[in-house]
């Protein structure tokens, strides 16, 4: 198992980060939470797990550990795979995930694209209890990141696509979003306002 990954950043999108570690490039896919967190840094850190499947090995990762931690108690539920549960950390902020399970707020949950409402009453009750327990430390910075409208706007879009919405979808999404909110929403902010309406 591979605890953590720390280097220099080599490229980041909304989706995946390449970090350089000892010569090495590591492909991580990361949520929108993670991503906004990152900013531009040169060296990062991040907590990491690899799934391993037939076809593929592939890693995932994360800024802060409570974020894994919830990853991990996400994808130990049967129906909640790595790619599923990276979508939720990418809907909703780690401590309004949390709180959303421990208040049993089924609504919230099922707002997640992909999620459905058997999947959702999965999530509440295999982890409230377990999380009831847990005092949740919250580390969040929503400070804007300044991009060009049109560089926002194409890298929302192709993250969009990589999480699995059609392009013709995310795109009226996008742009219902844009001329709904602006032009100065940040790119986790624009991404996380599709996914809810996806």
């Amino acid at each position: 198992m591979i605890a953590y990954i720390q280097g220099k950043l080599a490229h980041k999108d909304p989706t995946m980060v390449v970090i350089d570690a000892g010569g090495l490039g590591y492909q991580i896919k990361i949520s929108l939470n993670t991503y906004g967190a990152i900013k531009n840094e040169e060296a990062i850190r991040l907590h990491t797990y690899l799934s391993i499947k037939e076809d593929a090995h592939t890693l995932y990762g994360f800024v802060e550990a409570e974020e894994k931690r919830l990853f991990m108690e996400l994808i130990s539920i049967s129906g909640v795979g790595p790619g599923t549960a990276l979508m939720v950390l990418s809907s909703l902020p780690p401590e309004e995930l949390h709180q959303a399970i421990v208040s049993e707020d089924l609504r919230t949950i099922q707002g997640v694209k992909g999620i459905g409402a058997k999947t959702a009453q999965r999530i509440i009750l295999e982890l409230k209890d377990k999380l009831k327990k847990d005092n949740f430390a919250t580390v969040t910075d929503t400070r804007p990141v300044a991009f060009a409208h049109n560089k926002v706007r194409s890298e929302a879009l192709a993250a969009l696509v990589t999480l699995g919405i059609a392009k013709a979808v995310a795109e009226k999404n996008i742009d219902s979003i844009l001329k709904r909110e602006g032009n100065g929403l940040a790119l986790e902010q624009l991404i996380k306002h599709a996914l809810k309406s996806a």
